[in-house]
């Protein structure tokens, strides 16, 4: 209902204003539409959708975006950054019928904003019987690399190293997303362990998708943009960040496509400091309501 509402509220934002409240764009800043992103989408193997979380028209292009595929006879396998590894038996108990929603909960740690922007994910997923891969490192484990280290992960049991990406894993500090966060915590606490436990998660989730990928089937992929971002293939000197670089380390034949989600107070142009951010970049007016 919260969803609906937020919807009817951005519908009465555009009316107000005149204009949509968001915009599709390349990544060289060129305007295009959703039909464009979709065609691309359709010749991927790995497509991520990178979203600010508590944006409702991102989320709502998210699920159109999964229908649209499927509508299309696409198979597809689905996996996010908001279920972490070792819920996936309560992901696949609500899949095949053995709980539902309302008691999903108890199986599964679920996001504050769960129930309007990512249950209509899974359900798209059980009505048409496509995997749903909980891809993300357990947060214990990403709080424990910021606090001790990615050493004290030697510690853990092999049960416990089944949740995580093998280790050693790979790690570029030059990365970035992963050199902002060092400049960020210059002279701070945490050090080089916080873009650690970013990569950590990264990495996590980035063998978790290739477990899970299928020669037949597009693997859609929902997370925070900043698990994706800087990865355009128009931008040839940037190395990528997050995931797909992850991704790419591993299986560089793959065709992975980057959407990422800004806002903008102008939806004219595409600020210059996103361009080659991503494939497809969808701009969100900055004043059009958000979930929470």
């Amino acid at each position: 209902m919260r969803c609906i509402l937020l919807l009817l509220l951005c519908l009465s934002f555009s009316m107000a204003t005149a204009q949509a409240p968001h915009q599709w764009y390349t990544s060289t800043g060129k305007k295009t539409k959703f039909k464009k992103v979709l065609k691309h989408a359709e010749k991927s193997d790995i497509v991520y959708f990178g979203e600010l979380h508590n944006n409702a028209i991102a989320h709502w292009l998210q699920l159109e975006l999964v229908k649209a595929l499927q509508e299309k006879g696409q198979m597809l396998v689905l996996g996010a950054e908001m279920f972490e590894t070792d819920n996936q038996l309560g992901v696949n108990a609500f899949l095949s019928g053995e709980i539902e929603a309302d008691s999903l909960g108890q199986q599964v740690r679920l996001w504050p904003n769960h129930k309007t922007d990512y249950q209509p994910l899974l359900d798209v997923a059980k009505q048409h019987g496509f995997p749903f891969v909980a891809t993300n490192i357990p947060r214990r484990y990403a709080s424990q690399v910021f606090r001790q280290g990615i050493e004290s992960l030697d510690q853990l049991t092999e049960e416990e190293k089944a949740w995580i990406v093998p280790l050693p894993m790979k790690y570029d500090a030059a990365l970035p997303g992963y050199q902002a966060m060092l400049d960020m915590m210059s002279g701070g606490h945490g050090g080089d362990n916080f873009p650690k436990a970013q990569a950590i998660k990264d990495a996590t989730m980035a063998h978790f998708l290739l477990k899970h990928l299928q020669s037949d089937a597009i693997f859609v992929h929902f997370n925070g943009s900043y698990h994706s971002d800087n990865h355009s293939k128009a931008a040839v000197d940037q190395p990528g960040d997050g995931i797909p670089w992850y991704i790419h380390q591993d299986r560089p034949e793959l065709k992975q496509l980057i959407i990422t989600t800004i806002t903008q107070a102008d939806l004219s142009n595409l600020a210059e400091e996103h361009l080659h951010k991503a494939d497809f970049i969808l701009v969100v007016d900055e004043d059009v309501p958000t979930t929470y």
